[in-house]
């Protein structure tokens, strides 16, 4: 069984207080099954009161150390002084005007962010959006319209989100498709590149998910996660992503890459593109981006974007004000502070005792973004479970639900991280 620190409250280390859950949010969670609906879950019932560098307050007292991010997403720190500050200036000035009736400067400076950060040096557009599964949608949407083409490539393990469209996308039926169907038409799932499962080299996987592709002609785009997110954490081959990109551009079709969960310093470079040398036509974000806040974007080649006519994208929430200065702050401090080495580092600490693990079959990731795939769902849950009752915050993942898979904060401290996986590895014993 997972060990749980004696040590006290200084430095930055867990403790806990109660049983997990403890009772103040047993009674939270009471008030929740009148209130919320049954469909939407919890990893760990446990209800927040506030955060510290690498740790997560509940309402009983206990300290959490934190290696899910929020699933990626406060990867700068929870609270991170930047954004908060940032927030609560923009807060004062105004909180929304829909940039699509009066515009704004928060919206325009994140836009000219992401052109500079993103993959490739050529002009760049980007549309502000709300969710991951917006910005993929929005880029289909956008590669459809500047292409004419209907058809849509996506891979087995794929995970893009939640909506008709994404879910189309999605591979894994539940809970995330089950019930909710018929999907969108027009896409067609392929192979794509799972090392540990397949054996091929990067440009072999490639070959054989394209050759599944019977209508080349009438592809609109191939959207692809540099690193696959909920279907595993499975990072491709070397070389499968630039024979995709290598055959977009034969075929006339745009390449999509959803850095969603991969960008903004999680895999130790801005986005998990960059490590191939791969320079999509569009790319979707969101996660990251704003240090909680709720944004996401598309950024992509200025004559695909400026394809579409005025008015044809856009939402009313979409590049909020307040959610643009968070990301601006987001910007500075992984700048500031140099997250992508920081990823990296947690990189070099965390893999090797991931490899040295028992039970492991595979222990794969970069930068944050590793995990360990074990040899059965169950067994992946009952990791998960006794790190959760040891104060310990990860995920499963997988489309076999067989990954454990850890998205510490990019800021999180040595010590808190190192205690971290000493639970994981007292929770991995048979």
């Amino acid at each position: 069984m997972a060990r749980r620190s004696r040590r006290g409250d200084a430095g930055g280390v867990a403790r806990l207080r109660t049983a997990i859950p403890g009772p103040r949010s047993l009674e939270l969670g009471e008030r929740r099954k009148g209130a919320v609906a049954a469909g939407v879950g919890s990893a760990l019932p446990v209800f927040v009161d506030h955060a510290e560098p690498g740790l997560l307050v509940d309402v009983d007292g206990n300290r959490l150390i934190d290696l899910a991010s929020g699933i990626a997403v406060t990867g700068v720190g929870n609270p991170a002084p930047r954004v908060a500050a940032a927030v609560h200036e923009q807060v004062d000035r105004f909180t929304h005007t829909c940039f699509t009736v009066t515009p704004y400067e928060g919206y325009v400076e994140v836009c000219e962010r992401l052109a500079e950060l993103t993959p490739g040096t050529h002009e760049k557009r980007s549309v502000l959006l709300n969710s991951g599964a917006e910005a993929v949608e929005n880029a289909v949407k956008i590669a459809r319209h500047a292409t004419g083409r209907p058809g849509v490539v996506v891979f087995d393990h794929a995970y893009h989100g939640r909506t008709n469209l994404t879910m189309a996308l999605t591979a894994k039926e539940m809970p995330y498709k089950h019930g909710f169907g018929p999907f969108a038409p027009g896409v067609r799932r392929v192979p794509g590149s799972y090392p540990l499962h397949d054996g091929l080299p990067g440009a072999e996987a490639a070959r054989r998910a394209v050759a599944a592709v019977e209508r080349p002609d009438g592809v609109a785009c191939v959207v692809v996660e540099p690193i696959q997110g909920e279907g595993g954490f499975v990072v491709p081959a070397p070389g499968f992503l630039g024979e995709l990109a290598a055959w977009c551009r034969e075929h006339g079709a745009l390449l999509v890459a959803d850095e969603v969960q991969t960008g903004f310093c999680r895999t130790g470079s801005w986005f998990a593109c960059d490590h191939e040398d791969v320079v999509p036509d569009l790319v979707a974000t969101a996660k990251g981006i704003a240090g909680g806040l709720p944004l996401a974007a598309v950024t992509g080649r200025a004559e695909v974007l400026d394809a579409v006519h005025a008015g044809g994208l856009g939402g009313t929430y979409g590049g909020n004000p307040i959610a643009c200065a968070a990301a601006l702050g987001a910007i500075d401090t992984m700048r500031e502070l140099d997250l992508n080495a920081a990823a990296r580092r947690i990189e070099a600490t965390v893999l090797p005792r991931l490899r040295a693990l028992p039970g492991v079959v595979e222990a794969r990731g970069r930068g944050a973004m590793l995990a360990v795939e074990l040899a059965s769902a169950e067994a992946a849950a009952r990791v998960a479970a006794r790190c959760h009752a040891a104060g310990v915050v990860v995920l499963t993942c997988g489309t076999r639900g067989d990954v454990v898979r850890l998205l510490p904060p990019l800021t999180i401290p040595d010590e808190v991280l190192a205690e971290g996986l000493d639970v994981l590895e007292g929770a991995m014993q048979p």
